[in-house]
């Protein structure tokens, strides 16, 4: 309950008490705040019992803890159940092959498949990265379509 606080701050704490309700008043002011504490325990874990009563015996390993959502996805995804299939997402997925995919489809050559799973690009060097700030030149054959400022 109370990690965080170091013994400075504790001796700050029990001298403040010391000053607030005097060395006469404080043990029978501890008393109280004990007594305070353990009813305030005592209710929570009784409600926590009468709520796992009434939700039946299929929650019987139900933990509050769980109603936390980042709570909920971690326990979730720490345990071996990969119902979501999330691990063939994760391995199926290689920022490498689809950066050199786009790459090759930007400057309009084809991708062949390496045994390594990254793809390379045919008829190119493999020592030279492509250059993706020149463009590539137009076919001779093909000339633009006409703009039409009124179709826009």
């Amino acid at each position: 309950m109370f990690n965080d606080i170091g013994a400075l701050e504790l001796l700050t704490l029990v001298v403040l008490a010391v000053l607030v309700f005097g060395p006469e008043k404080l043990p029978k002011v501890i008393q109280d705040v004990t007594r305070t504490i353990r009813k305030i325990r005592e209710f929570s874990d009784s409600a926590r019992e009468d709520i796992r009563s009434e939700l039946g015996p299929q929650f019987k390993d139900f933990e509050f803890e769980d109603l936390n959502p980042k709570t909920f996805i971690r326990k979730q995804l720490a345990d071996g159940n990969d119902d979501l299939g999330l691990k063939e997402i994760r391995d199926s997925f290689d920022l490498r092959k689809e950066v050199a995919e786009v790459t090759d489809a930007v400057n309009g050559r084809e991708s062949v498949p390496s045994a390594d799973g990254v793809a390379a690009t045919a008829g190119a060097s493999s020592g030279a990265a492509p250059d993706l700030r020149k463009r590539p030149a137009e076919p001779a054959g093909e000339a633009r379509p006409p703009f039409d400022a009124d179709a826009t």
